[in-house]
């Protein structure tokens, strides 16, 4: 694994066959367009939705315009490639204000933010975490939160996203790097 994959790498559960199929095939299209995939997300039973989360690659904000560029691109993929079984609902959309953190580089990138983590595992007797993320030293989550500093093993972390506050919704439009 080289640096940029360890801090590219994707944080919590391992995706599905089938998201990480989508992904593999929608990502190139993504970067060549000038974007990165945040999340893909399959959910439902016989009529699924395929959530994709994208941003522009170094920050800004995702608009309507660029959601429906990708919405085109991915659709003709997927199309083409016939990946999904049965019927679905594709769906292209910023990630939002609090938003998934997916990545390592995210850790650091929203450090002084509210976020709010669940662990696969109990750790100090609990597996939900909120407070002020202070950041990712080597692999472990640093946490400030109202009961005490907390350290999370990045390895046990099954999801994280911030919490939407005043303060987060004031990031200049190129993001907290």
């Amino acid at each position: 694994m080289t640096a940029t994959d360890v801090l590219t790498q994707r944080l919590g559960s391992a995706p599905s066959e089938a998201e990480a199929r989508v992904e593999s095939l929608i990502e190139p299209i993504a970067e060549e367009l000038g974007y990165t995939l945040v999340r893909v997300r399959m959910m439902g039973g016989r009529h699924a939705l395929l959530q994709i989360m994208a941003e522009p690659i170094g920050g800004g904000v995702m608009t309507v315009e660029g959601c429906v560029e990708l919405s085109r691109a991915f659709s003709e993929v997927l199309d083409t490639a016939d990946t999904i079984e049965g019927r679905y609902t594709l769906e292209v959309s910023s990630p939002g204000i609090d938003r998934p953190l997916t990545r390592r580089t995210d850790l650091n990138r929203f450090a002084g933010y509210e976020a709010k983590f669940e662990l696969k595992t109990l750790h100090n007797g609990r597996r939900r975490f909120k407070g002020r993320l202070v950041g990712l030293v080597g692999d472990e989550i640093r946490l400030r939160a109202e009961d005490g500093e907390f350290v999370l093993p990045l390895a046990e972390l099954a999801e994280a996203k911030l919490v939407a506050t005043d303060e987060l919704v004031h990031i200049p439009s190129k993001g907290k790097r």
